[in-house]
């Protein structure tokens, strides 16, 4: 039925209250609208009628409208549940850590720890690049925390490179679909890299711009790369822990067998065509041969066993 709307114009209090409060509403969400304008409110409620509500998921919360957290951190089980390594540190010496977001982080996870090699340590699931300290999950869902649901990476350079973890990140999403992936929207699924130091920071960048270019020329994707990438010292800690039942969730009992990436099925260009001068050392040590083998498909992880691939 067609919203019926006032054939009137005149002062906020001549609209019903319904309204009225629907105005206060959008106003709070950040919408500039005048109160003493009739006309620019009936044109608000035209657009809804015809486009619905705004998603105000869509939109970074603001530091200062942000929830305030707690102190406690997130409990989570001491070893891993596929690889049996630790779940937190100190991690030994000469292991390295990167911190991703590409979708929702249950199939993320599983796709990185199941990488060949025993070049994977360690991996964890949780809220990265946000404001509010120690966050539930309920709560980065509701968009109020700012952050995106990550993968924390812990690796060894002498086995996999973190080129290759690059590889599996970029070819195991979409990373032109904004504040979300797929079925999953918000902007707590916004693709999204973290880095350490200058040189994460110039392989993230470099890598990103080659992707973009694959995706153009091969018509995939929605324009752009919308990827945030951020240096680690921009936030007092830029990954928490998630829920314990989230961790390897995929691998659990019971688990629920769900993902919504949409891997685009485009190969990042070789690494000798977009290598920082100077990084060298990080060229990839998982052979072509393996990416046909094994690089991501749509819904790859939720129909691979849970145990690492065995390669070659």
């Amino acid at each position: 039925e067609n919203l019926k709307l006032p054939l009137f114009i005149g002062a906020m209090e001549r609209f019903p209250e319904e309204v009225q409060e629907l105005v206060k509403q959008l106003k709070s969400a950040g919408m500039a609208i005048d109160e003493n304008n009739p006309q620019q409110i009936l044109q608000v409620l035209m657009k809804i009628q015809m486009h619905g509500m705004p998603d105000k998921k869509s939109e970074m919360v603001k530091a200062e409208d942000a929830l305030k957290g707690r102190s406690e951190v997130m409990e989570v089980d001491e070893r891993h549940y596929v690889l049996k390594n630790p779940m937190k540190g100190p991690w030994p010496k000469g292991l390295k850590v990167c911190i991703f977001a590409n979708g929702c982080f249950w199939g993320s996870e599983k796709g990185i720890w199941r990488l060949p090699g025993g070049g994977i340590f360690s991996t964890a699931v949780g809220y990265a690049g946000g404001y509010t300290p120690n966050p539930t999950y309920e709560e980065a869902c509701s968009g109020r925390t700012g952050h995106t649901e990550a993968v924390q990476v812990v690796y060894d350079p002498e086995k996999i490179s973190l080129v290759d973890i690059l590889r599996w990140f970029w070819e195991a999403h979409d990373p032109t679909q904004g504040m979300g992936q797929g079925n999953d929207r918000g902007t707590q699924y916004r693709s999204a890299l973290y880095y350490f130091d200058e040189e994460q920071k110039q392989l993230y960048e470099s890598s990103c711009a080659a992707y973009e270019k694959a995706l153009q020329a091969t018509g995939k994707g929605r324009g752009k790369i919308t990827t945030e990438i951020r240096a680690v010292q921009d936030f007092p800690e830029v990954f928490y822990y998630g829920e314990d039942y989230h961790q390897q969730y995929l691998a659990k009992p019971g688990a629920r067998p769900y993902c919504s990436a949409q891997p685009q099925q485009v190969s990042l260009p070789p690494f000798e065509s977009w290598c920082p001068r100077g990084l060298e050392s990080h060229a990839p040590k998982l052979p072509e041969d393996f990416w046909k083998a094994h690089g991501p498909k749509p819904h790859c992880v939720i129909r691979s066993p849970n145990e690492p691939i065995k390669w070659p």
